[in-house]
């Protein structure tokens, strides 16, 4: 009689479950960015939540959880109910790398459900307008005479911002200080307003400041130059040969979630990134977009694995330490 009781019961908490995914979502959807308002991420996350909103029938509210290089913000979701309507969007350094840099309460794969990967971009070397240096080599040049006296953005210890600069520094033989941020979205105000010199940035972030005039770049941290700055040269062009960094992005759900609701998000995502307008303003970011065979929960999660065992022992040989 106990053994029918548990199985009536089981059957009954499958029953509930499988009714709560076939009405998915029953309410607003909340999507973590982990850094502050008007940096890549919470701009990535606000192009494409208006298309899944009407994809799914239900507003998605871009959330802004910030603190730990975007720890806590991915923490929150690590942590939350497996419903479907708390998400996690992040990029490399706050879903791979800040694994090998600090203590997390949870693990970026046993507690995260991987629903898509959104996009990609690369970095930019750029710098207030009023530094001296009129190319790359100039720039290497001036801040090997200048030792220390330039500062460059980060969005925390172990960010893009950060390990990009670590990676320069290596590759080039020159020193200066970090000033760190809650993102980068205050970092670049302040690289506008002069009061830094430098940041390793990612292109989504610098195109608009670029575009107006506010800042000027040196390379792109790829083998090929951007299609939305062609004027810009490659690292490879510009003197920093094979200085190559990509920033790709993602969006997740607390482990455990529906298969069904994890598939109804999926096919949100995915039509949103079909979307023509979504589509040119990702590219105008200077974000590729890709394709559609890696918009899969399954490859972003092969792909999430993979990045890890790649840059983990990397960034702990480094040294990396948080703040």
């Amino acid at each position: 009689m106990h053994t029918n009781a548990l199985l009536v019961s089981a059957a009954l908490c499958i029953g509930a479950s499988s009714a709560a995914a076939q009405s998915y979502p029953a309410k607003p959807v909340s999507m973590i960015v982990p850094f502050a308002t008007g940096g890549p991420v919470d701009v990535i996350a606000r192009i494409l939540a208006v298309p899944m909103g009407k994809t799914l029938g239900q507003t998605v509210l871009v959330e802004s959880v910030t603190g730990a290089a975007g720890t806590l913000g991915v923490g929150r979701v690590a942590k939350a109910a497996p419903d479907g309507y708390t998400l996690s969007i992040g990029h490399w350094s706050t879903h791979v790398i800040n694994g090998a840099v600090y203590p997390l309460s949870y693990d970026l794969l046993a507690d995260l459900e991987p629903i898509a990967m959104i996009a990609s971009n690369p970095l930019l070397i750029v710098a207030h307008p009023a530094l001296p240096p009129k190319d790359l080599r100039e720039l290497i040049a001036w801040l090997k005479a200048n030792p220390d006296k330039a500062s460059a953005g980060m969005a925390g210890t172990g960010s893009a911002s950060h390990v990009g600069g670590i990676y320069f520094q290596s590759a080039s033989g020159t020193k200066f200080q970090y000033i760190p941020y809650r993102g980068t979205g205050p970092a670049m105000q302040d690289l506008v307003g002069g009061r830094i010199e430098l940041m390793f940035d990612q292109a989504s972030n610098s195109m608009p400041q670029l575009r107006n005039g506010r800042i000027k770049a040196y390379a792109v941290t790829a083998k090929a130059r951007l299609a939305a700055a062609p004027e810009i040269p490659t690292v490879d062009e510009a003197g920093l040969p094979g200085l190559y960094l990509s920033i790709w992005y993602g969006i997740w759900a607390p482990k455990g979630t529906n298969s069904e609701v994890v598939g109804k998000l999926n096919s949100a995502i995915v039509a949103s990134l079909a979307d023509p307008d979504t589509r040119k303003r990702i590219a105008d970011l200077g974000q590729e977009i890709p394709p559609r065979e890696q918009q899969t929960p399954q490859a972003l999660a092969a792909h999430h694995k993979a990045e890890i065992e790649k840059w983990w022992p990397l960034v702990k040989a480094a040294g990396i330490k948080p703040e």
